[in-house]
């Protein structure tokens, strides 16, 4: 079999998707910051009513839209078929699968290769995976899938409307999920509509033909609308200073905070592939980026195939790529109160619709294409499985304490060194939320805070200090007696809880650099 055998270019994407997808398996704990919140916030929806927990005294369904809730329903109804665990995982792998999977439709209805789908995996990973920003990473899959709905509803005349209807129950998925992918359909949809010539094309270009895929949009704009109404008419806490809240009216400039054009343009490249300590991980975008070279180089040289789309659908994908760059480069870094990290989370999108702009190949050069992008794949893989495992084994711990303790503990996380030996982002910020979980509780700091959550606080949240970043702030007298455990990290617990530990709170474990303490007076 050579490799220009059709059969090799399958075998080779579907061993790719399958390398791209393996780090996810090789722990159970995965280095994502928010992660242990989410997985927290999932177990509470799903067990609301579980009297053996702290839930239903603690915490309620939140009656409003918010636009984290498909990521959580969606696990939170899997989790009654496997664990809850394996449920998080498998709509990781399908986001990670996605993001290929979704750029290869794309690619397809546009009327180009598909082989370029296959160097995007690096960009599921990267910033974006270790911040743990689940829910923005997905609703990017389903934007990239919905955009090539949108343009088969305009050109596949048989299948218009079935199109159109799978169109817009996608774009409802994008919505559900988180706006930021909307917020790049706003300007991509339109421009696509612009630019994609429909059989039915003549003089003024008629708008009947177009009608399936424009009335598509209408339910998700309509949640949008219950969504962004209700987001703009609540009242919101305002403190300037204050971490978490609002320093001003929501987009005024005192509550915007942006980075400079060239700042931004600087940290593209290291935003995409940042997960590791030894920077390993960015050989699998090295790879990516010398097989584009090399597809060039070889279009360059004449190696090309007969172009399907027309002088100005050309320019489709790249225009889409463009629009994604334009959101990285001119959205603020953060809206205080709202979105942090807003505009970064873009360089994971506007990443691979530039990758599979590449212009397309001839077709006997495509198969030889796909196995070097199996190379990338396996490049990535490899670091990355190594260095989740890693990190595994470093919060191994924290599963150890969750066995140490009683059902439903009330945890204060002092975490002063949130950082890890095999990773760079801060993963045990939120340590205190994984024994939490596994036992039924609760800790100090929860997302059930913030508006975006689909579950709220009863009553007032529990004492802590303002903000999770600061453990410093904790003080004894007014935190101290609400919590039945502390999990101490980057610190000796004497240097925080004093004459405490000597009295009311005795040590339990110690592991990891972190310390595991039981309040007796509890």
């Amino acid at each position: 079999m050579n490799a220009a055998d059709p059969r090799v270019a399958r075998t080779a994407f579907a061993l790719a998707l399958l390398a791209g997808v393996a780090p996810l398996w090789c722990a159970r704990q995965l280095p994502m910051v928010d992660l242990p919140q989410h997985l927290h916030l999932i177990s509470v929806l799903h067990r609301l009513d579980d009297p053996t927990t702290l839930y239903p005294q603690v915490f309620a369904a939140r009656a409003e839209l918010t636009p984290y809730l498909g990521y959580y329903y969606l696990v939170s109804l899997l989790s009654w078929l496997v664990p809850l665990e394996l449920a998080n995982r498998l709509f990781l792998s399908v986001m990670v699968l996605g993001l290929p999977l979704a750029t290869g439709f794309l690619l397809r209805s546009l009327g180009r290769p598909r082989w370029p789908a296959v160097l995007t995996l690096p960009f599921a990973y990267g910033d974006s995976f270790g911040w743990g920003f689940v829910n923005s990473s997905a609703s990017f899959v389903l934007a990239i899938l919905a955009a090539g709905l949108f343009v088969r509803a305009l050109t596949d005349v048989p299948l218009r409307r079935r199109w159109a209807v799978a169109h817009a129950a996608v774009l409802v998925g994008v919505v559900l999920m988180h706006v930021q992918g909307f917020l790049f359909l706003a300007v991509a949809l339109p421009f696509l509509l612009l630019t994609t010539r429909v059989a039915e094309d003549g003089p003024g270009r008629p708008l009947r033909p177009r009608l399936p895929a424009v009335l598509s949009t209408i339910p998700a704009v309509a949640l949008f609308g219950i969504w962004g109404a209700g987001r703009l008419l609540a009242p919101s806490e305002v403190e300037e200073g204050a971490p978490w809240k609002a320093w001003g009216p929501l987009l005024s400039p005192g509550n915007l905070a942006s980075k400079p054009l060239r700042q931004n343009l600087d940290e593209f490249p290291e935003v995409l592939a940042n997960l590791l300590r030894d920077r390993s991980d960015r050989w699998g975008l090295r790879a990516v980026v010398a097989v584009a070279a090399v597809a060039l180089v070889l279009w360059i040289a004449g190696w090309r195939s007969k172009r399907r789309e027309g002088p100005l659908e050309q320019w489709r994908l790249p225009g889409l790529a463009v629009l994604a760059g334009a959101l990285f480069l001119i959205l603020p870094f953060d809206i205080r109160g709202a979105v942090y990290y807003l505009n970064t989370r873009y360089a994971h999108l506007a990443a691979p619709l530039a990758i599979a702009s590449l212009p397309a190949l001839a077709g006997r050069v495509r198969p030889v294409a796909l196995l070097a992008g199996l190379v990338s794949a396996v490049a990535l893989a490899i670091p990355l499985g190594r260095g989740f495992h890693g990190f595994d084994l470093e919060a191994a711990p924290l599963l150890r304490f969750a066995e140490e303790s009683p059902p439903a503990p009330r945890i204060m996380g002092l975490i002063f060194d949130p950082g890890s030996r095999v990773v760079r982002h801060p993963v045990f910020l939120h340590a205190a939320a994984v024994p939490a979980r596994l036992r039924g509780g609760i800790s100090n700091f929860g997302f059930a805070r913030t508006p975006h959550s689909p579950v709220r606080y009863r009553e007032a949240p529990p004492p802590t200090f303002p903000s999770e970043w600061r453990p410093d702030g904790f003080r004894w007298d007014t935190m101290g007696p609400a919590y039945t455990h502390f999990l101490v990290r980057g610190v000796d617990p004497r240097a925080v809880l004093g004459a405490h530990v000597a009295t009311d709170v005795i040590l339990i474990d110690r592991a990891g650099g972190m310390a595991w303490l039981e309040n007796r007076r509890r």
